[in-house]
Parts: C-alpha cells; structure tokens; sequence
C-alpha cells in the first residue's frame, strides 16, 4: 500500500484545520450557509434527508487494517454505529452531527484519510480493480498509475470547478473490473507488440439521465504521457463543458454533441502542452517519479510464493466449499489467494457495515491478509494476500463475523444505494427493494441454479447504484409522489462475464415496490425456461432478446391488481 510521506500528513492535518476553522465561523454565524456549502462539499460533507452525509476517501479502494478500525471508531462514536461502502469504493456517514464534523476530519487525518474531492465538480476519487496487483490476469499494477493520479489531480487549481463532477477509473487486467467504459475518462492499460506499457483511453463515459459508453480516444497513448492528455481532455471539457444546464453538463453530453471536433481540440491541446518546451520532457511522467511509487506497491515483507495446492481436495459439499467455489479467488502468486467478505446478507443493506463488522474485517486483514482490504465495485470487502493453508481457519473466521455468505456473483450480491430513506435526491427507497429479493431469494440452491446474475439498484436517476449495468436494472421513480420502480434488461459493466459494456432495456412500465420481488422471480422464471444448456442469465437476454420476458413481468402487475381488488 501508498505510505505517506511527511509532506502528504502535514497537508491533510492542515486540510483539517483549515476545516475546522471553515465549521467554526459558520457554528458562529460569521459565514453564511451559503458560503460554506461549497467549502464543506470540497471536503465530503453533504446535506441530505435527515443529517449531514460524509464521503471518505478511499483511494483506489485500498485500505489498512488500521484505518478501517478508525473508520468503525468513528461509526461507533459519531454515527449510529455503521457505515456505508459504495461503488466508487469509497464509505459514506449519513448521521454524524455537523458540529462534531471538524473532530472526524482530525480523526481521519490521524490514520492518513480525508474527505478531500469526494464531492464538487471536481476530478473524483480514482477508481480501479479490487484484485491489483494480485490478479492473474493482470498486464500492468495499475495502483502506481493510479497513484499518480490520485496526487496531480488533488486540489488541482485548473480543475477546481468543472461543468460537472468527473470520474476516472483504471484497469490494469485482461478482466475489466472497474467498469471503465462507464466513466468520464476510462483508462486500460496495455502492452504493444515491443512490450511498451501505454494506456487505452476512453472518454464520455456515464450513466446517470443519459447512459453512454466511452469511446476510444486513442488505442496506445505511452504511460510517461498519461497526464498531459487528461490534462489536455479536462481542459477541453472545462473550457467548453456546458454550464447552464446540470443535467447536460456532463463530458459525455459534449462528447455526443461535437464528435469528432471534440477530440481534434483534445489533441490539439495535447500537442499544444508538449510544444511548451523541447520534446515535452517538463510534462512528461518521469521513470524516477513512477519507480518512487512503485516502490509502493510491492509483496508485504513476509509474502512469498509456495506450492500450490488443490484447494478442493477433500472437501465435502457444503457451506465450505461453496465458499471456496464463489468468495475464493485466483491468486497471481503460487500459494495465495484473494477472498471477498461478503458484505451482502439477509437483514443487511447491500454495502453497509456496523462498527463491529468494520473491526472483525480488521481482524481478519491482520491474522490472514498482511493487514490489508480491498473495498470492490461491488460494494464487498476483499484479503488481497490470503495463504491457501489458512483458508480453512479464515472460513471460519469470516463465519462467525458474518462475511462468509458464499453468493459472490449471484443474485442476491446486489449493489445498491442508499435511496430515498437516506438521499434527498432520491426518488424512491432503495433498501427495502434489495431486503425484499434478498429475502425472496434466500435458497442457495436455488441461487446456485441460477448462476450469474448482476442486479444492480438505484433510486433515482443518478445512478449510483449503476441499475443501467446490471444485468437487471431497478431504478426508482415517482409518480404523484409516490414510489415506483422501472425495469431494465440486459445491461453489462464491460466485464467478461457480462460483454462489452452496455445499458439495459426497459421491460415496460413501472412497478410498485410490492410488485418488484415478484417481477424479478417472473424474470429468472423466464430465464430457466429459455436458457440452453451452460448458458448463463445475460447470455440467454442476448440471444432471445428482451420481448420474452416482458410479457411474464408485466402480468405481475395484473396478479396485483387482482389481489388488491380481492383484499378490498
């Protein structure tokens, strides 16, 4: 993991007094509440429905045993004794009091973590996948790259205020885990045919009001010039980026609108910064700075290769082994393996952790991961560096904190989030749709049968809970004020499992939320009826097509009806 150095504590620490003198004047009433909005936005501290909501910074989705237990410390002490991790691999706060804002920013500070550009119309928190740096399947670690990112854009004075928020994600595998092409800038790193490492780069990525796929902006860029590009397409965007409308301000709208003039200006300006001097030798990325945080990104001290083993080998069906089969992943390192904690579970809001979850993870990071965790796209935690002799041990370890639910990749490993019952730009609730599947769906046999699935849910048209990448999408929206949820098919995130990224189709018109568990079994009914053997849920959607399953969903509505008419 990025350690940091003394310049990076001492410029946290000072980010937090500076915010602590910001909540001070505005407690006092010497800076209106207006003034301070955008001063606490820069630092992650929303208003939402009923508290302020703080956004940590989770880099790249990495984190330390110890920052995690700082994390439940501040959920136990500030909070009501939880947190929420989200698809941007960050972990949000929706009851800590405002007053007490400035005491968690210190103590985030304490453990190397802040806030900072999680929020505002900014250069967000670099993404990537959850398996770097251990992934089998990996091309190039892209954690330096990422890194690297992560320092430049913070507080860049260029990017302060853009049109809009934008997001970057980084992959470094053959596997897209980050779902690249559903970002403003969606970087692939890649190797030519001499073996030189560049980057893939994709741009006007989004989901939100408009779904669109990034488009390639150039097939190779070389990595030491990563930065003036970026550089090249943000100014772009922010010199041209619309600003009178939120909803179309986005760098995919002006992507879509200028097409190909979009980029001429893009590499126009990328020349235009190299020509600054001989060869662009100032702007480029030097291989000093990049080795400085490789150095970084190495095996933990203790960490070596040993004999692979048949991690099956005598093991009875069972609880164990279908954690092996779904929670236990291919290592790049003979002898380990990576394991998700599953943070999905009947009675659990997709993502959430308690205090005391957030310390067992902790726990377990220390006795069997070298003290290090992951948080995924898909809102679980993963042990990076997990012995295969220690797997048994760590099963029941994982049990006995209730991480060992082995429904990684199926139905119920929904991701979600917070919705209506915490978000004020929600439409409709989110939590008590995902506990009803959960609940309909809580047959492992049935789960099993069913295979791969990607259920994605959002609750309203923001789309964080990326329901336009789901293999089913449920999107919340209202209707007179009340709460209805629309339907989509087909969706993928651009990983090998679910195809080149994609939106799904709506099935029809909404559903109430009472409907929804229903309408999904109709859907999975339709998929056992349909598919052809080995094929998996998104398979069979892509061969037959959406119109099969509208006809069994929507007759969920008229069965409602009825028994609505009866009851009355």
């Amino acid at each position: 993991m990025y350690a940091y150095t003394d310049f990076d504590r001492q410029f946290v620490h000072a980010r937090a007094a500076q915010f602590r003198d910001q909540l001070e004047r505005n407690l006092a009433g010497t800076l209106s509440d207006d003034e301070f909005r955008p001063l606490r936005l820069q630092n992650g501290w929303y208003v939402q429905r009923h508290a302020p909501m703080l956004r940590v910074a989770v880099p790249y989705g990495a984190l330390s045993s110890k920052q995690l237990r700082q994390l439940a410390l501040i959920a136990r002490q500030w909070d009501r004794g939880y947190g929420h991790f989200t698809t941007r691999q960050n972990l949000q706060y929706n009851w800590i009091p405002l007053v007490d804002a400035a005491d968690v920013m210190d103590a985030l500070a304490a453990v190397d973590m802040h806030g900072i550009q999680t929020s505002g119309n900014c250069i967000r928190n670099i993404t990537s996948d959850a398996l770097a740096g251990v992934a089998p399947d990996e091309i190039v670690d892209p954690r330096p790259y990422a890194e690297l990112l992560r320092q430049w854009s913070t507080l860049h004075p260029e990017f302060a205020f853009l049109p809009r928020k934008f997001k970057i994600a980084i992959s470094g595998t053959v596997e897209d885990r980050a779902a690249i092409g559903w970002h403003d800038i969606g970087l692939q790193l890649v190797k030519n045919a001499a073996g030189e490492i560049g980057f893939k780069v994709l741009v006007g990525g989004g989901m939100g009001r408009t779904p669109i796929i990034g488009q390639v902006a150039t097939e190779f860029l070389p990595w030491q010039q990563i930065l003036v590009y970026i550089e090249a397409i943000v100014r772009v965007y922010n010199r041209y980026g619309r600003r009178d409308n939120m909803y179309k301000a986005r760098i995919k709208i002006l992507v879509k609108a200028e097409g190909q003039a979009f980029f001429d200006a893009v590499n126009a300006e990328f020349k235009a910064i190299l020509e600054q001097d001989e060869g662009g030798r100032e702007h480029l990325l030097p291989q000093a700075e990049l080795e400085r945080v490789a150095a970084h990104f190495v095996q933990p001290a203790g960490v070596q290769a040993t004999a692979a083993s048949d991690i099956f080998a005598g093991v009875q069906p069972g609880a164990y082994k279908r954690w092996l089969e779904r929670n236990v992943h291919a290592h790049a390192l003979a002898g380990y393996r990576a394991v998700t904690l599953s943070l999905k579970r009947s009675g659990t809001p997709p993502g959430d952790a308690s205090d005391q979850a957030m310390h067992d993870a902790a726990e377990l990071a220390d006795r069997f991961s070298q003290g290090e965790l992951r948080v995924s796209h898909d809102q679980n935690l993963v042990l990076p560096w997990v012995r295969e002799s220690d797997l048994p041990a760590l099963f029941e370890g994982a049990r006995a904190a209730g991480f060992a639910t082995p429904n990684i990749g199926l139905l119920t490993d929904m991701i979600a989030c917070p919705g209506g019952d915490f978000c004020a730009l929600a439409n409709a609730r989110s939590i008590p749709v995902a506990q009803a599947i959960t609940e309909r769906f809580d047959d492992l046999d049935e789960l099993y049968d069913l295979g791969d699935i990607d259920l994605h849910i959002s609750g309203c048209i923001n789309s964080c809970g990326h329901h336009h990448s789901g293999h089913i999408g449920i999107l919340g929206v209202d209707k007179d004020g009340s709460e209805w949820y629309q339907i989509t098919l087909g969706g993928s995130d651009g990983s090998t499992l679910s195809g080149a990224a994609q939106p799904g189709k709506v099935i029809g018109p909404s559903f109430a939320a009472d409907e929804v568990p229903d309408v999904i079994e109709s859907l999975v009914q339709t998929y056992r009826g349909q598919r052809q053997a080995g094929e998996r849920f998104i398979d069979t959607v892509r061969r037959i097509g959406i119109e099969p399953f509208k006809a069994p969903a929507n007759a969920q509505r008229t069965l409602t009806a009825r028994a609505d008419a009866i009851a009355a």
